[in-house]
């Protein structure tokens, strides 16, 4: 039995919160999305605001999205001091929409703009954030949901997102500006003391027996999120965005940074009990949410059915695929004497001065040479292997893969898999969306300190 904390305190502390709801268009049919600083109040109490960087002053970002099949067009606006730019996390847009400066656009100038035209082709829940310095930028808030809605609206009473982070703040409740630390570059990455969870719309109370779809996604820049509900009963009906085809009965949920899940669940607490989403922590579990159940008239509905499929490829046979080995090294205690970077073999000393700590197939930072170079319509097999000390959250931009299981049947699609210490695992895909993509730890300070590399479809 999970022991319940509801320490609401700065260090190792917790909180949740409402974000605001669906962002409108202008006249001109765009979304305007403005990069600038500003300060909200994160920390409860008689703490002061936290100074962030949010989109349209708020951490998360206005609340993207629409029917699957609309089109949405944001223009950003940079009002930092820095350049930035927007990555759409998990949508299948064209490459010229990715939001990755130096490869698919030139980053945003401070004053400056940049239109996004994106196709909602998958309904599901994905996110934006920032993707220039992203560590220093995402852990300062800049980041968003955007939620694709299927074009029948499901039979739920609410239907809510839950936004995770892992704030690290000072004793007065501002982000330490420590984002080149070695120790967590090296190690398990910028790890907070404040955990904190959004929830759009934020109820008041549910009733028994409703049924509710949770929209869990974690931006953390680093910390693995272990979750566990109770007085709820359910399914994960999809994950990273794309439906499962068969739900799976909820019990705990673990997410890598960047990974998402969707849930539907019935409200199994009685009049009087409570809904409680924890973080776990060993035999302990960390409040992050409580919402009162009040009585309900209605019963206890039939257990779910799969959403609707996603119009993408389900991979069937690797008989003829391409096989990529893609071995992750490096960092603390991972035994990496050297690797390449910038085109130059360097011993471990050296790399550490050029803050690179870790490699990809024996090489650090971006290559100027792609991983592979894949034919439109190609199937991949990329064959993992991480050979270090510490889990990595591997993202593949611009599709989904797909596990390729031990009885030769695949996992559902997924466009972040978080592989353990030790782990071989195999993930197929077909190349079906010509560009040239990153593939890169979404753990970010790996990705900062050399887990990165990239292909190209052709």
């Amino acid at each position: 039995m999970m022991k319940l904390n509801r320490r609401k305190v700065l260090m190792g502390g917790l909180a949740m919160a409402g974000m605001p709801r669906f962002a409108k268009a202008k006249d001109d049919g765009f979304l305007e999305l403005a990069a600038f600083e500003t300060q909200m109040q994160l920390v409860e109490g008689e703490y002061p605001k936290t100074a962030v960087w949010g989109f349209n002053g708020s951490v998360p970002g206005p609340l993207l999205g629409g029917v699957q099949g609309e089109r949405m067009r944001v223009r950003l606006r940079n009002e930092l001091t820095e350049n930035t730019a927007v990555h759409w996390h998990g949508m299948r847009v064209k490459n010229a929409m990715d939001g990755v400066p130096g490869m698919t656009m030139q980053a945003v100038p401070p004053q400056g703009s940049f239109d996004y035209e994106i196709s909602l082709r998958d309904a599901g829940t994905y996110w934006y954030h920032s993707h220039n310095r992203s560590l220093k930028q995402v852990s300062k808030g800049l980041y968003g949901i955007v939620v694709a809605r299927e074009s029948s609206p499901l039979d739920v009473d609410h239907d809510l997102v839950v936004v995770l982070d892992d704030w690290r703040l000072s004793p007065d409740a501002q982000i330490t500006d420590d984002f080149g630390n070695m120790h967590d570059l090296s190690h398990a990455g910028r790890l907070g003391n404040y955990i904190h969870a959004v929830v759009d719309p934020l109820p008041t109370h549910f009733a028994a027996n409703q049924r509710v779809r949770l929209r869990f996604v974690n931006t953390a820049t680093d910390r693995i999120m272990p979750l566990a509900l109770q007085g709820v009963e359910g399914w994960i009906v999809a994950r990273d965005g794309m439906p499962l085809a068969r739900p799976e009965a909820m019990d705990q949920i673990t997410l890598g940074p960047a990974e998402r899940v969707d849930a539907i669940v019935d409200v199994t607490a009685e009049a009087g009990g409570e809904v409680l989403l924890a973080f776990r922590e060993g035999d302990q579990g960390y409040v992050l949410a409580e919402t009162p159940v009040l009585a309900g008239a209605r019963a206890r509905r039939a257990p779910v059915e799969a959403l609707p499929p996603n119009p993408i490829t389900n991979i069937t046979s690797v008989a003829d695929a391409r096989a990529v080995p893609m071995v992750m090294e490096g960092g603390a205690m991972g035994g990496l004497r050297g690797a390449t970077f910038k085109g130059e073999n360097m011993d471990m000393r050296a790399l550490v001065q050029e803050g690179q700590v870790w490699a990809v197939n024996g090489v650090a930072g971006l290559p100027d040479a792609p991983l592979f170079e894949a034919s439109l319509e190609e199937t991949v097999v990329l064959n993992m292997q991480n050979d270090t000390a510490f889990p990595h959250a591997m993202h593949m931009h611009g599709t989904h893969f797909q596990e390729v299981l031990p009885d030769g049947s695949f996992g559902p699609h997924k466009d972040t898999v978080l592989m353990m210490r030790g782990e071989q695992r195999a993930f197929a895909f077909v190349a079906d969306n010509p560009g040239k993509w990153l593939i890169h730890c979404h753990m970010l300070s790996h990705q900062t300190a050399g887990m990165k590399t990239w292909f190209k479809v052709s």
